[in-house]
């Protein structure tokens, strides 16, 4: 093995975890911040630390269940009192690790354990670990008293999953009233999927029996630990509280033959850095699985803002087409402009005498035609705020009822259930433009034509006006006096063109300012869309590819170790 590689490997994968991209309150995202968490710490406190420190004593954590009674056999195994047994539950507050005299200095630092601060004598709190020393113990093994795995003290119960994870190997201690509890085979499925080496020891046996080991074993096969050693210990009262040497020899044997020599402590030590970092590939898998859930919901939730304002935005055309622009003070306002209904009836007799009539109106009328570019102006704003409303409203309650979209709708700079403050300036600017960019089509289009005289003539402003009206005024949607009006002013805006450009000018002239209308409401459209693209911008860390960097740098951390 390659540990220089293995540990440049094992750091990536440490950092990506750390910020693994879960901020979005999906479902199961609590566990996956817990499997990254608990990914990150183990590779701190085991796979990092061991890989610097390959020839470090192999470390055996003492753990159980509460009252097992973990620290009166530790110290029954050293015969020495190292450790505290308590009497009131829970006992053991912080953990003890208790090596020879000659290997203190692998643990007085933060080489192992590295989060733990280091004391002399009884340590208070689970931030700490108590150091303590014994030529008992075999050479090159180090013992830790762990909290109770199942203790009321939340800070306890995390103190032993953290020992567990960073042990090379396990004594396991259990009692024949707790032995089938669900919370220790929670801990030894763990052993399991590591390939951890362990012990049970089942303590306090009653007399007669024998049948909880032999069901204890066959627990133990199920569970993928067949072949687990299993060590009695029965009922017997205590001598200067220890447990009666002949009691604890099969135990201190067996621990002292794990680690007899340096080839049997590299190998506990390589099958437990290979079965950990094979369980880290399985929960960085997991973690993957997570943040792509988290990616695929931001994006669904962008796919909501565009679908619902595209959709938005079609049907604002769609009522632009059928005549909705021209309702109400549009009409008014070009009715005026163009003269009473009498005059649009006589209009019809001749061109030459309407084109008078009609240069009359737009030149002699400048006050009507800056109503009629208001009117058009605000009506224009109003369908497109009405959608734009309509829109804003529906993204903001698809997002609600979606897990991801809730707390940002919550947490927005401003309200997405509305359009936002710049709409109705993008609307001005929007009409402003697209009638300039309509008459440059008409000055494009008469340039090389003589009646372009008599287009200024009428007043480029107010033939751009009758061109737009053109466009408006579709009687699809409208009914009864509108379609009167309407319907005579397209005809009448259209003969206006006619005259001046010429009937195929005209018609193309129509096409192209539609287009160009729909082109221009698209983008304020889509100005509306942007800031909800903005908002899923802030959520950190949403690359589509820090997945599939966790999967890689798992796979070739697996596959370095098992070289």
């Amino acid at each position: 093995m390659d540990v220089d590689a293995v540990h440049a490997v094992a750091s990536e994968l440490r950092g990506q975890l750390a910020v693994a991209p879960l901020s979005l309150d999906l479902p199961g995202v609590d566990q996956a911040r817990t499997i990254a968490a608990d990914g990150v710490r183990q590779l701190d406190d085991y796979v990092l630390p061991r890989l610097a420190n390959l020839d470090a004593p192999a470390l055996a954590v003492v753990g159980g269940s509460t009252g097992a009674g973990k620290s009166t056999l530790v110290n029954s195994l050293l015969r020495s009192n190292v450790t505290r047994p308590g009497v009131l539950r829970p006992t053991t507050r912080a953990p003890v690790l208790v090596c020879r005299p000659e290997d203190i200095d692998w643990f007085d630092d933060d080489r192992v354990l590295p989060g733990l601060a280091r004391v002399s004598g009884e340590a208070h709190g689970t931030a700490e670990i108590s150091l303590a020393t014994s030529p008992a113990l075999p050479p090159r093994l180090a013992l830790v008293d762990a909290p109770d795995i199942d203790s009321v003290v939340d800070s306890n119960r995390a103190m032993a999953s953290q020992l567990l994870d960073a042990a090379d190997l396990w004594v396991f201690v259990t009692t024949a009233s707790r032995y089938a509890d669900a919370v220790p085979w929670e801990f030894l499925q763990r052993a399991a999927q590591r390939g951890v080496v362990l012990g049970i020891v089942v303590n306090r046996l009653p007399p007669a029996a024998g049948e909880v080991v032999d069901h204890l074993r066959e627990m133990l096969a199920e569970h993928g630990l067949d072949g687990t050693p299993v060590f009695a210990v029965d009922e017997q009262p205590l001598t200067d509280e220890w447990i009666a040497d002949d009691a604890v020899r099969p135990l201190r044997k067996w621990l002292g033959a794990l680690v007899d020599d340096q080839a049997s402590r590299a190998e506990i030590v390589r099958r437990t850095l290979t079965g950990t970092v094979a369980d880290l590939a399985v929960r960085a898998d997991s973690v993957a699985v997570a943040v792509e859930s988290q990616h695929e919901a931001l994006a669904h939730l962008g796919t909501i803002a565009h679908e619902t304002f595209d959709a938005a935005h079609e049907r604002l055309i769609a009522e632009v087409g059928e005549g909705a622009v021209m309702r109400g003070e549009v009409l008014a306002r070009w009715q005026d402009v163009v003269g009473t209904g009498e005059l649009l009836r006589q209009l019809q007799s001749t061109i030459g005498r309407w084109r008078d009539r009609v240069a009359s109106a737009l030149t002699g009328r400048t006050t009507g035609t800056e109503r009629l570019q208001d009117a058009i102006e605000h009506s224009v704003d109003v369908l497109v705020r009405a959608h734009a409303a309509t829109a804003a409203e529906r993204v903001a309650a698809s997002w609600r009822a979606h897990p991801a979209g809730a707390a940002l709708v919550a947490t927005a700079p401003e309200p997405l259930d509305r359009p936002s403050p710049q709409l109705s300036e993008g609307t001005e600017r929007l009409v402003r433009d697209w009638q300039g960019s309509l008459l440059e089509m008409l000055r494009v289009e008469g340039a090389s034509k003589r009646t372009t005289a008599k287009a200024l003539s009428y007043g480029v402003n107010g033939v751009g006006l009758v061109a737009m009206v053109g466009v408006f005024a579709h009687t699809g949607g409208l009914t009864g006096a509108e379609v009167a009006i309407a319907g005579g002013t397209s005809v009448a805006g259209q003969k206006v063109l006619e005259a001046v450009l010429g009937d195929q000018a005209v018609r193309s002239l129509s096409l192209r300012a539609r287009d160009d209308l729909y082109v221009r409401t698209g983008e304020l459209f889509a100005a509306e869309v942007r800031r909800y693209l903005e908002l899923l911008e802030t959520v950190p860390g949403t690359a589509h590819d820090a997945a599939a960097a966790l999967r890689d740098t798992a796979a070739r951390l697996a596959q370095l170790v098992r070289r």
